[in-house]
């Protein structure tokens, strides 16, 4: 659209940022009455699907109102610009432009908003897994089988704590971080207060015994605090 409007204006910008590529460029841009159409209606179901509110705000921008008596900038549609018409210099085709700029925005909200769904959606995958895993390592306990549990408790907790970080923009500059360095990364940043950091430590120090101390067997009562440690962990810090 904005090639159609302002040709020679384009055509000097392309030429001053890419140079000779810029007439390959412009060889590639798509007719836009050719083909908004199919872009309008794949945007308007994307829309419709993810932010439902915001559809016929999208759709206004496009459609032309029915009981409209006069043309004026206000109430010119994208529908106006496609047929051409315009009312000379009062409102000209180029009001169309900042139609498709809105619509534009509202698309770009709906990829925010996909984006946004997915990671809710990979959240709850991971806390069903984590569920699940803290289910078997339980179930290892039962059975005797208690270094088994506290290591598989340890990792869930590790999986856990990384997730955390990455929800709160923090970055972990070491590849394979333990419990304790995830803790304290955590309380520096504030996400968790001491006396979550305390509990967390204890837990760590309950996995260290469980993968590294051979010398000493972990308790039951330990894998116990450990695994229900864990389990309020995840469902208290995200």
């Amino acid at each position: 659209m904005q090639f159609e409007l302002y040709p020679e204006h384009m055509r000097a910008q392309l030429e001053t940022q890419i140079g000779k590529q810029s007439d390959e460029y412009i060889k590639k841009i798509p007719s836009f009455s050719n083909e908004y159409q199919i872009w309008y209606s794949e945007a308007k179901a994307i829309i419709r699907q993810l932010i439902p509110d915001r559809l016929s705000d999208f759709v206004k921008h496009y459609e032309r109102l029915p009981n409209r008596k006069i043309m004026q900038w206000d109430n010119y549609t994208i529908e106006d610009y496609l047929q051409g018409l315009s009312r000379g210099d009062t409102v000209p085709t180029k009001a169309g432009l900042s139609r498709m700029e809105q619509q534009l925005n509202i698309l770009k909200a709906a990829r925010k908003r996909l984006k946004s769904s997915l990671f809710d959606i990979r959240q709850l995958v991971a806390a069903d897994l984590f569920d699940s895993e803290l289910d078997a390592a339980r179930s290892l306990a039962k059975s005797g089988f208690l270094r088994a549990a506290g290591a598989m408790t340890g990792v869930v907790l590790e999986k856990h704590m990384t997730q955390v970080c990455e929800n709160h923009q923090i970055k972990v500059a070491k590849k394979h971080p333990t419990i304790s360095d995830l803790n304290d990364i955590l309380k520096n940043a504030e996400v968790i207060d001491t006396a979550r950091w305390r509990a967390t430590q204890y837990l760590g120090d309950i996995r260290n015994l469980c993968d590294h101390n051979k010398a000493k067997e972990p308790s039951r009562e330990q894998i116990e605090e450990l695994i229900d440690g864990a389990t309020k962990l995840l469902k208290t810090v995200s």
